[in-house]
């Protein structure tokens, strides 16, 4: 075993456009001794483009428990790895997470090599708020477990991104829309940074429409941006109450109404007697 070990990359690869690789990312790919790829024929085109010799071993969520075990060994050894996915940044809903996590475990130096990323690509062009989001991946398959998901996020604040397949994006929006509501207002990101790429920005019943009005529109890989849902004043109250009966589980009801009040910017005097006539009722 080598008394330094090696350095596992986090590499960010292109989305589509092969322009968007970067220096920085074509340097550890030509240096580390191994590249752990989930696709190996997809990314060795991708090497073979950019001149890149090092070998490729595959990582893919069939053989990562196995694989993770050889790697780490590799890199206990000496040997630097560069972990990448078929495209964009590595471990956005790809495989990756248990060699990462692994390789901390053992004191391995994990050095991430940012560059294009889907989910930020997608936003950036939304015309959606951006200062507070939820990424939540690719969606269930089958339609229950889909729409029971789509259900558990109808109050969510953020907005939310989701990934979605050529052969599911048409039912996906159309559950979207009957759930968040036609007039919710979101957008569609397709193919982004590829040639037919497309953004577009309207409610959901919109998207839908156009989506469905010409077969080759859903062919492509997609990014779903939805508006979050709008806070109210009573989710507002509802959350300062929560607050209150937290606090007054260990503070004098008085005591926890003000720190709930400072909290929340919800009025003390409101707060107190909200928790006093619950206190109360739950007494008789």
């Amino acid at each position: 075993m080598s008394n330094h070990p090696g350095i596992l990359y986090i590499v960010a690869t292109p989305i589509g456009n092969l322009e968007d690789i970067s220096q920085r990312a074509v340097r550890v790919l030509s240096e580390v001794d191994v590249i752990a790829a989930e696709d190996t024929r997809h990314s060795g085109a991708l090497l073979r483009h950019l001149n890149v010799s090092s070998p490729l071993v595959s990582l893919h969520e069939h053989n990562e428990e196995r694989q993770v075990r050889s790697l780490i060994a590799r890199l206990r050894n000496g040997d630097s790895i560069a972990l990448i996915s078929d495209a964009g940044t590595p471990l956005v809903s790809d495989p990756g997470y248990r060699l990462v996590r692994a390789a901390q475990d053992d004191a391995i130096q994990v050095v991430p090599v940012p560059g294009p990323s889907a989910v930020l690509a997608a936003l950036s062009a939304a015309g959606l708020p951006t200062d507070r989001f939820a990424f939540e991946g690719f969606l269930p398959a089958k339609p229950a477990a889909r729409r029971k998901r789509l259900e558990a996020l109808t109050a969510e604040p953020r907005t939310l991104v989701f990934f979605e397949s050529t052969h599911r994006i048409a039912d996906s929006l159309a559950d979207m829309a009957a759930i968040f509501g036609p007039e919710r207002e979101a957008a569609l990101a397709k193919e982004l940074t590829k040639s037919f790429e497309s953004i577009r920005r309207g409610p959901l019943r919109d998207l839908h429409a156009w989506l469905t009005a010409q077969a080759e529109r859903s062919r492509g890989e997609f990014v779903v941006m939805i508006g979050g849902a709008e806070e109210t004043a009573e989710d507002d109250g509802q959350q300062a109450e929560r607050v209150v009966q937290i606090l007054a589980a260990e503070l004098p009801l008085k005591q926890a109404a003000a720190l709930a009040a400072e909290i929340t910017g919800v009025a003390r005097n409101k707060l107190y007697r909200r928790a006093l006539a619950q206190t109360r009722s739950e007494e008789g």
